[in-house]
């Protein structure tokens, strides 16, 4: 959410779904859960059973000081995709977990209203097809946006500097406007799909259905995600596991995986368990990424200067 909007929300009490809200972090929000936190171990999926505690590795670099979305690269090891909220040009940095940005991609060919999450996964829905970035233009803090979008783009084959164009792939709800700041790819199939940002739950999950540069595609409801006994809402950032059998959710104070052993489409996925992963204190959390291959993640936040977390096996 951009700076702009946060400032108009900020005088809005009732709105309580706004991004930039006084800053919450999941030290603050321990009273809710007094003592250590007791971490379940994931059986019967690929990836990690158990994750250790997160650990500094950077900076967020005064580049990205509206940091809103992470995702792996697939074409560079150690590479991680990163977007700025709204108020900012229309790029996409190659970073480093340390913070390093090794190089800056300028986009043209449309103009964002507010981008929230980014995705790396097949151009085309299909598991052998390249990979493409796509970017989440769905930020709706007052839910009034009738068309929102995604952009593609091939994943760059180089890490330098350069300016590349976008196709814009919009889609529409089937009950009104939403506010989301989660994207998730399926690398399977090349399948997208997003997640509202709500004060009632995890959010929505809606599948994306007949997208395309010049077709309008529509957003088609799957299930709600909860976290156990609801201590937990407010989602603003996803990422899909490679397997398909894991998602990852974050929120202001917190970290969620869903469980869904051999679960072959995400709608089987969303049903499984929803287990709290290990986070870290961040000003303004919104940002998660699985690391290559999918043994631990990458943990964002907003504003220049805070702390980049990576979480691996413990």
């Amino acid at each position: 959410m951009g700076r702009l909007a946060a400032v108009l929300i900020a005088g809005v009490a009732c709105i309580c779904a706004c991004s930039r809200s006084k800053p919450v972090s999941a030290q603050q929000d321990g009273a809710r859960d007094a003592g250590l936190r007791l971490y379940s171990p994931a059986t019967g999926v690929p990836g990690c059973t158990l994750y250790g505690a997160p650990r500094q590795t950077g900076t967020v670099p005064a580049e990205l000081g509206e940091l809103s979305g992470l995702a792996a690269s697939t074409r560079h090891e150690g590479i991680f995709w990163a977007h700025n909220d709204s108020d900012d040009a229309f790029r996409v940095y190659a970073l480093e977990d340390s913070g390093k940005i090794r190089a800056t991609m300028t986009l043209t060919g449309a103009k964002p209203t507010d981008l929230e999450d980014i995705a790396v996964g097949p151009c085309e829905p299909r598991a052998e097809a390249p990979p493409c970035l796509y970017l989440a233009d769905t930020g709706d803090n007052f839910q009034r946006r009738k068309e929102v979008r995604l952009f593609r783009l091939p994943e760059p084959e180089q890490l330098a500097d350069a300016t590349l164009p976008v196709e814009t792939l919009a889609f529409t709800y089937p009950d009104g406007p939403h506010n989301v700041e989660a994207l998730v790819i399926d690398a399977r199939s090349g399948h997208l799909a997003v997640i509202t940002k709500t004060p009632e739950s995890l959010g929505d999950v809606y599948s994306l259905e007949g997208l395309g540069p010049s077709a309008t595609g529509k957003a088609v409801k799957l299930g709600t995600l909860r976290a156990p006994q609801d201590v937990d809402r407010l989602t603003t950032g996803a990422d899909l596991h490679p397997s398909g059998e894991r998602l990852l959710l974050r929120t202001y104070t917190r970290a969620w995986e869903v469980r869904g052993p051999k679960a072959q489409r995400l709608q089987e996925l969303i049903a499984g368990e929803v287990a709290e992963v290990p986070a870290a204190s961040q000003a303004q959390a919104e940002a998660i990424t699985f690391t290559p291959g999918g043994r631990g993640y990458l943990l964002g936040s907003e504003f220049a200067g805070q702390p980049l977390y990576r979480t691996d096996c413990q």
